[in-house]
């Protein structure tokens, strides 16, 4: 079962035997969701629509 760490708290998360890049995951801790990003190791970082969305609303101010 690969794992990888999610970037908001640390927390080990099990992504499943067969983890493919995109995929989504949420981490039970602290209830983020994250995209795999990365395969050779696992890596995990928050899906890429939310930080557009983010820095759209920065941009109206």
């Amino acid at each position: 079962m690969a794992a990888a760490e999610c970037p908001s708290c640390g927390a080990m998360l099990e992504v499943g035997r067969k983890p493919k890049i995109g995929q989504t995951v949420r981490c039970f801790d602290c209830d983020t969701r994250l995209e795999i990003v990365w395969l050779d190791p696992v890596e995990l970082d928050w899906p890429a629509e939310e930080y557009e969305m983010d820095y759209e609303e920065e941009e109206d101010w």
